[in-house]
This record gives C-alpha cells, structure tokens and sequence, in this order.
C-alpha cells in the first residue's frame, strides 16, 4: 500500500457560489461523505493544507491581478467566476493545498496524494480569473516542486476542459511538460493538438483534443499508450494531475462519456509502476456531484493500492 495524503479542510467550503452555480460546496461535501463511508478513509494519511503565501503566488501570478482579487470585493471577477466574502482565503489554501502535499512528498512523509479543493484553478491565467478558477493551483504547485529541487516537473490535466492557463504559464518552458486530454471544440477554445509551446518550449506541450462521445477507448489510447512515451522520454521528478471529473457520461457540463470503469483506467496509467516517482492529485472539473464522489473514490483507491 502506497502512503497516500488527502489534503482538505472545511475552509473550502466558505467559497459561496450563487445557488445556480455549478462550482458549489456541495462538490466537496459529497465527495468527504462517500470518501468517510468507505475503508479507504481509514488507510489515508489526513492532511490540513497550508496557506500559499504571497510569493507562491507570484511565481505564477502578476501582482496587480493579485491586488485586483484582493480589493475586488464580491461579484464576478468573470463571467462564470464568482467572489464571496471568503473566496481568497479558500483560493489560497487551494493552492496551499497542493504546496502541502509536494512538501510532504519531498520529505518522503507520503509518496502520494489527493487534494480535494476549491475552487479549481487549470483555467486562472496569470492576469486574470477564467472558468471558476482565481489562481492557478497546480501551476503555482510545479513552481513550488521545483523550488524544492523537482527539477523537471510533468503536469498531466484530464478535465474535459483544456487547462489554457495551465499551458500558458509553462508554454515557453522545457523543464515543465504539460499533457492534456480534452473535449474540443469546448470552452475555453484552446488545445488543439498543433499548440505544441514556443521557444525552448517547443515539443513539451501535447494536447490530445478529443470529440464529444469519445468515451473509454480513445482515454485508454491516450494514458496508456501515448503518456508512457512522453513520460519516459521526459523523465520527470514529479507528476502532478488535474483531476478534472466533468469528462462522465452524466456531466452537465461537457459530453466525453467517459465511464467509472474509464476513469479508473486513466488514473492506473498515471500511477504506471514504471515512474517510481511522487504523484499529487488535484481536484478541477466535475458537477455530478453524485458522479464526481464515486470516481474521486476510485481515484483515491487506485492511488492507495496500485503500481
């Protein structure tokens, strides 16, 4: 069994949407109720994140888009991302939450983990909030990896929507590959497969834009096949995951039809025994909230038992 770590604190749940919204608390405590029921809860080790700090922040964030979040009050920062009374707090222990886990990673406390979090953070760009998302968890997550001496940092996103602001951050960069597998076209517009970086970041961007309904089969090509070349040609030290469960048969959002079944296929080709190396899950996308329980349970099995 593989000491693995679920970061989560209550203070994410103070991140109040408006009732329509379907970035809502109820994500989490679903997730926390199924997870509780079940024999993983007792096996996991039960971390509280820690707070990102300014300088987190900005390895990733400018700073007048970081003042803009914190005098902008309540209201849309964006057309679908929303700030209440406790929204900054609860972003930076999100993004704390994933410093947490590479932190313990590195002093070999745990090998892996899982960040239950809100809000998300694969579309936050450097200057602006973007699809539910105010900073950039794992962004500012591989930054963080490498100021602890992950050199080479392997980000792999399988939200049904293509991390723009996850390959923008590392678009110009060789020691930060981003792999994604994506509905397109789909919001945000982003990810098709000839986005491949710039500069010394040519060739260590990989997207795999998928077409609505391509279900289990395709995501089996992707993470079994196509990933394993990729990681082994990069050599990481670190593999973080945007775990991005809007791509289910039943989302509201989107219409991969990827299955229980597909996802737990998905997260065994991550963990492939061949890597030996730190993994960290972080939570994206997924508004089923009955859906994304069950397959955040399957997760956090395969994390425990496999590789």
């Amino acid at each position: 069994m593989k000491k693995t770590a679920l970061v989560y604190d209550d203070v994410f749940l103070t991140h109040e949407m408006p009732k329509s919204h379907h970035e809502s608390r109820y994500r989490l405590i679903e997730i926390i109720n199924v997870l509780k029921k079940s024999p993983v809860w007792e096996k996991l080790i039960h971390l509280k994140p820690d707070k990102a700090s300014l300088a987190d922040i900005l390895r990733i964030h400018q700073f007048s888009y970081i003042e803009k979040v914190n005098t902008f009050g309540h209201g849309y920062l964006d057309p679908d991302t929303y700030l209440s009374e406790n929204s900054v707090k609860a972003a930076l222990y999100a993004a704390g939450a994933i410093i947490t886990a590479i932190r313990m990673c590195k002093s070999g406390e745990i090998e892996r983990a899982f960040c239950a979090v809100r809000p998300p953070g694969h579309h936050a760009e450097a200057d602006r909030a973007m699809g539910f998302c105010i900073y950039n968890n794992i962004a500012v997550g591989a930054r963080f990896a490498q100021s602890l001496g992950y050199e080479n940092v392997f980000i792999i996103d399988f939200d049904v929507h293509h991390g723009n602001g996850t390959q923008h951050s590392f678009y110009c960069d060789d020691t930060v590959f981003y792999f994604s597998t994506h509905q397109y076209p789909h919001y945000p517009g982003t990810g098709n497969a000839e986005e491949r970086g710039i500069g010394k970041g040519i060739g260590y961007t990989c997207n795999i834009p998928l077409s609505r309904g391509s279900g289990d089969q395709k995501m089996h090509d992707a993470y079994h096949n196509k990933l394993h070349t990729l990681v082994e040609q990069f050599s990481p030290d670190i593999i973080l995951v945007s775990a991005g469960y809007d791509i289910l048969h039943n989302d509201p959002l989107a219409g991969l039809n990827v299955t229980d079944d597909g996802v737990r296929d998905i997260v065994r080709g991550i963990l492939s025994s061949k890597y030996g190396i730190p993994v960290v899950f972080t939570l994206e996308g997924g508004f089923n909230v009955d859906a994304l329980s069950t397959s955040v349970l399957i997760t956090v099995d395969e994390l425990l038992t496999y590789g």
